[in-house]
């Protein structure tokens, strides 16, 4: 369960999960996550900067290849997170 008390748009990434095989429901200001699914890659795009890396960390969760779209607030807000990544073992690439 996440609870988010400030932006009330906070969850829209919630709804990229779903092209992932996630499954969530939405309560007032709670999303509930069912977090037994198995989630496979697909493309996604991110909405904010902590919902953007949401969707990466899911991403190298699921089978098969994830990319994730509009990364300019991921980017803005994480420096260089493609190579701290990496070097925690994550295969992944940025495209420029």
């Amino acid at each position: 369960m996440i609870t988010e008390n400030i932006f009330e748009n906070r969850f829209k990434y919630a709804g990229e999960l779903t092209r992932m095989g996630g499954k969530f429901r939405q309560e007032g200001n709670v999303l509930i996550i069912d977090g037994r699914r198995k989630l496979s890659g697909n493309k996604v795009k991110s909405t904010d900067l902590r919902g953007g890396v949401a969707l990466i960390l899911a991403g190298l969760c699921a089978k098969g290849k994830t990319e994730v779209g509009d990364i300019q607030y991921i980017l803005r807000g994480y420096n260089e997170i493609d190579k701290k990544l990496s070097q925690l073992g994550a295969d992944i690439s940025l495209k420029k």
